[in-house]
C-alpha cells in the first residue's frame, strides 16, 4: 500500500469514527431529553426497539407438549418405554429416577394451526390462538438446571447460585428510569406453587437501588409507603427532607453508595404515596378493558388483574415489569391441573398483547412468556388413557415473545419426534437474555459490573443474540 492510499483510508476511518461518536451523543441526548435518568454513559449502544420489558414468568414449568410443541407421531409409540437413544443418559430427577419404566405419553389435547403464520397451538389456549400472528414462538430453549429453584434463579440471573443481579436489575442499572415517581423495576406474584426467593428479582452485588419492588394485592400495595395514623403528608415531606440532610452528611464522610441509595429510596417512597394509589385504582378503566383481560381482572391479586396493572405500569414508563405465576408444577394429574392454569393465564396474556397493540405500546414493549424449563414426554407415575403427569425437562421447551423488535408471526426451533431433543436452532438461556438486551439496545458483553476484581455480566461468559427472532 502506497502512502497516498494509506493516508486516504486512514482519514476515512477517522471520519467514520467521529460520525459514530456524534450519532451516539445524539442518541444519548435524545434519551436524556425524553426523561431518562440514571442510564450508564454510552447506553444504549444501539437504537433500541424496546423501551421496556414485561416478563410473564410461568413458574413451575408449563408442558410444551400439551401447549405448543405438537407431536402427532407420539400416538404410534404411546405407552412404550422412552428409547435410551432418545434419552441418551440424561439425568433424571429424584421423582422419576426410581421408576421401572418411562412410558411415552402423548398429549390428550387437540392441536390446530392458527393465523396466517400457521402456528400450532393446543385447544387449551383459544385466546392465545387469536393473537398467533403477533407472537414469535421459540421451541428450542434449553437450560442446564433440572430443579425449580436453581432453574428459576438461572433464568432470572444467569447463574444457578444466589448472589447475581436479576435481569430486571441489570436493565435498570444500564438504562435508568423513565418515571421519577415509580420504581424502574416492579414485581408482582400470583398463584400457589413452587416458592420464589427475593434474590430472583434482587440486585446481587449491584447497588440495592436497582432491586425489584414488589406490589402486593392485600393492604398497602407497597409496604411502609402509607403514613402512620395521625401523620400528615406535610410532616412526612419535612421528615424526608431532614432525614436526607442527615444521610448526606454521613455520605460526605464515608462515600458509601448504599447511603446514596437510602436517600434516593426514601424520596422515591414519598413520591409513591401519590403515584401508587393512582396506579392501582382501576375504577376509570372502561368495560372493554375488563372484557379483554377476562372476569378475573376485576379481582385484585389475580394473574388477570396483574396483567392489567402491567399495562398501566408500561404506560407510566416503568422500565421492567416482572409477573410470576406459580401454577405450572404438574407432576401428576396434569390434564385436570393444566386446564385450570390455562383458564387463569390464557385470556389475560392475550388480552395484554391486544391492549398494548391497541394503545400503540406493543412496538416498543417487549413481552416474554416463559417458564424455567419444560416437561418430559414420558409420564411421571401411572399412565392411563386420560391421566398422566410429567417431570422436569431442561433439554427443550417453548416460550413466546412479542413486540419490541421481535419478528411477529413466526415459529423458530425444532425438536425430535419425541419433543425431547433439539434438532434446529438451539437457544440457551444466556442466548435468550442476550437477545432481550439487544432489543433494548444493549450489547450484552458490555453491560458489566466490577466485583471482587472481575467484570461480571448477565450472560456470564456465554450468550449470543438469536438474530432469527429479531426484525
Amino acid at each position: 500500500m502506497d502512502r497516498r492510499r494509506f493516508l486516504g483510508q486512514a482519514g476515512l476511518g477517522i471520519g467514520m469514527a467521529a460520525l459514530a461518536e456524534l450519532l451516539q451523543r445524539d442518541l444519548f441526548a435524545q434519551g436524556t431529553a425524553a426523561g431518562i435518568e440514571g442510564a450508564l454513559p454510552g447506553f444504549p449502544q444501539f437504537a433500541p426497539k424496546a423501551k421496556r420489558v414485561i416478563y410473564l414468568f410461568q413458574s413451575g414449568a408449563p408442558s410444551q407438549l400439551d401447549l405448543f410443541d405438537y407431536k402427532p407421531q407420539l400416538a404410534k409409540v404411546q405407552g412404550t418405554d422412552l428409547p435410551e437413544s432418545i434419552r441418551n443418559g440424561q439425568r433424571l430427577t429424584a421423582m422419576t429416577a426410581a421408576q421401572t419404566s418411562l412410558p411415552v405419553a402423548q398429549s390428550i389435547f387437540k392441536f390446530a394451526q392458527y393465523g396466517q403464520s400457521g402456528a400450532w397451538l393446543s385447544e387449551l389456549l383459544p385466546h392465545t390462538a387469536k393473537i398467533a400472528d403477533d407472537l414469535c414462538f421459540i421451541r428450542s430453549i434449553h437450560t442446564e438446571q433440572i430443579n425449580h429453584d436453581p432453574a428459576v434463579t438461572f433464568a432470572q440471573t444467569g447463574f444457578q447460585l444466589a448472589g447475581r443481579p436479576s435481569l430486571g436489575a441489570w436493565v435498570s442499572y444500564g438504562l435508568g428510569t423513565l418515571n421519577q415517581d415509580l420504581p424502574a423495576f416492579v414485581v408482582m406474584i400470583t398463584g400457589n406453587g413452587q416458592s420464589l426467593a427475593e434474590r430472583q428479582w434482587g440486585t446481587g452485588f449491584l447497588p440495592s437501588k436497582y432491586q425489584g419492588v414488589k406490589l402486593r394485592s392485600v393492604g398497602d400495595p407497597v409496604l411502609y409507603v402509607s403514613n402512620p395514623s395521625g401523620f400528615e403528608t406535610s410532616q412526612r415531606a419535612r421528615f424526608i427532607e431532614d432525614l436526607g440532610k442527615l444521610n448526606q452528611l454521613e455520605y460526605d464522610v464515608t462515600q458509601n453508595p448504599e447511603i446514596a441509595t437510602r436517600i434516593a429510596q426514601y424520596e422515591m417512597a414519598f413520591r409513591m404515596q401519590s403515584s401508587v394509589p393512582e396506579l392501582t385504582d382501576l375504577s376509570k378503566e372502561p368495560e372493554h378493558t375488563f372484557e379483554l383481560y377476562g372476569p378475573d381482572s376485576r379481582k385484585p391479586g389475580t394473574y388477570a388483574a396483574n396483567c392489567l396493572l402491567a399495562r398501566r405500569l408500561a404506560e407510566r414508563g416503568v422500565r421492567f415489569i416482572q409477573l410470576y405465576h406459580r401454577a405450572w408444577d404438574h407432576h401428576s394429574g396434569l390434564p385436570k391441573a393444566i386446564r385450570t392454569t390455562c383458564q387463569q393465564v390464557d385470556q389475560p396474556s392475550a388480552g395484554l398483547i391486544q391492549d398494548l397493540k391497541e394503545r400503540g405500546l406493543l412496538d416498543d414493549t417487549l413481552v416474554i412468556w416463559a417458564g424455567e424449563f419444560g416437561r418430559t414426554v414420558y409420564s411421571q407415575g401411572k399412565l392411563t388413557a386420560d391421566d398422566y403427569g410429567r417431570d422436569h425437562h431442561p433439554r427443550a421447551f417453548t416460550i413466546w415473545m412479542a413486540g419490541g423488535g421481535v419478528k411477529p408471526g413466526i415459529t423458530l426451533g425444532e425438536t425430535d419426534d419425541y419433543g425431547y431433543n433439539i434438532t434446529a436452532d438451539p437457544v440457551h438461556i444466556h442466548d435468550l437474555n442476550a437477545t432481550v438486551l439487544r432489543c433494548l439496545g444493549i450489547d450484552h458483553t458490555r453491560l458489566t459490573y466490577k466485583y471482587q476484581g472481575r467484570n461480571f455480566r448477565l450472560t456470564d461468559t456465554g450468550g449470543r443474540v438469536f438474530q432469527k427472532a429479531l426484525l
